[in-house]
């Protein structure tokens, strides 16, 4: 057999009677063996098993593209989803009669109309979706594009998957990052890293360190991340000690613990707020010492210009923060699988203005 003699070739120790080429009818579903590793099923092997080859993200976890099309078909589906999370049950406050009454759709219109008035109220105003022209149903697969890929997706990837100018593509991915700011959110996590960086790429010719304040260039970002918890990121206009330390004060709970490397900008953080400060000196080539390390931010830094180096390549300093919020944002909620997109989807009305 063909399957058996590549096989052997790879695997000389073992028997051909004990080997069964694979697929065959009725095998699913595909089995493979932990020992090689291949698409066979071995009898008799010592020291193998069998096991069915499992999606590594929880099925309540899933959602995929035909999911996305199932539940969202049409730009009017959309429209209902949005209504429906704006106006439950199609109830809400009438503006003319004053009370709460419930409302139908005007015909192939985005207005709804009161039961009782006839006075028409739009779910899409004050949204990102407000005085758009692009297609409902292509804004909300920006969306679950944005939602599932990892590091991000680019505007002109858009604009070849649903035909859209690239300018078009561009705008709307700017609204989307909007929704995704957490401005009020606060660390409360007992233990907290944070790191200070540098965007821009890396630096040419014979100047290593950090960049000074003229550099045009280079912008510094500061980092806090709990650990194993969520994350907060800032388009800095500088990292001296005010602002470093008017960051900690806004954001990170009284009495935790800070690691941080030995910038001196971080000096006097014990003194405020009864916080614990604890340093890793990177300049001597120490990284950790026991639980002292900044790893956690580090890892975030590697996602971010990681994401942004390979799908935007680069950012401009005014639109850097809205690229922060967006790695934060998905940084936050790396527990929920593919259903990143219904979270995204669930700032639309809590945006609204």
């Amino acid at each position: 057999m063909k399957a058996s003699g590549f096989i052997w070739q790879t695997h000389p120790h073992l028997s051909l009677s004990n080997l069964e080429a694979f697929p065959q009818k009725g095998k699913y579903p595909l089995t493979t063996s932990m020992g090689i590793g291949s698409l066979y099923m071995f009898k008799g092997a010592k020291n193998m098993y069998k096991r069915t080859v499992k999606q590594h993200i929880p099925k309540e976890l899933r959602y995929s593209v035909f999911d996305f099309n199932n539940e969202f078909p049409s730009s009017d589906a959309c429209l209902a989803y949005i209504a429906e999370q704006r106006y439950p049950n199609g109830v809400t406050r009438c503006p003319k009669c004053k009370v709460d009454r419930k409302h139908h759709r005007v015909g192939n219109r985005t207005a709804y109309a009161c039961d009782s008035c006839g006075n028409h109220i739009y779910p899409l105003k004050g949204t990102i979706f407000e005085k758009s022209s692009t297609p409902l149903k292509v804004w909300f697969y920006a969306m679950y594009l944005m939602g599932s890929t990892r590091c991000g997706i680019s505007a002109k990837q858009i604009q070849r998957e649903t035909s859209v100018t690239y300018k078009t593509a561009w705008r709307m991915f700017r609204q989307i990052r909007s929704l995704l700011s957490e401005g009020d959110l606060q660390l409360e996590g007992s233990t907290v890293e944070m790191d200070e960086t540098y965007m821009g790429g890396k630096r040419r010719g014979d100047h290593p360190g950090r960049p000074n304040r003229a550099d045009p260039l280079h912008r510094p970002v500061v980092g806090m991340v709990e650990r194993g918890g969520r994350v907060r990121a800032f388009a800095a206009k500088d990292v001296t000690r005010k602002t470093l330390h008017g960051y900690v004060k806004e954001y990170i709970m009284p009495a935790s613990t800070i690691y941080t490397d030995e910038l001196p900008a971080y000096d006097g953080l014990e003194k405020i707020n009864g916080y614990v400060h604890r340093r890793i000196r990177h300049a001597t080539g120490v990284y950790v010492v026991g639980d002292a390390h900044t790893n956690t931010i580090e890892g975030f830094w590697s996602l971010v210009k990681r994401g942004i180096g390979g799908v935007y390549h680069s950012v401009s300093a005014k639109y850097l923060q809205t690229y922060l919020d967006e790695y934060c944002f998905r940084y936050n909620r790396r527990d929920k699988g593919n259903l990143l997109f219904r979270a995204i989807l669930e700032r639309v009305s809590l945006k609204a203005s």
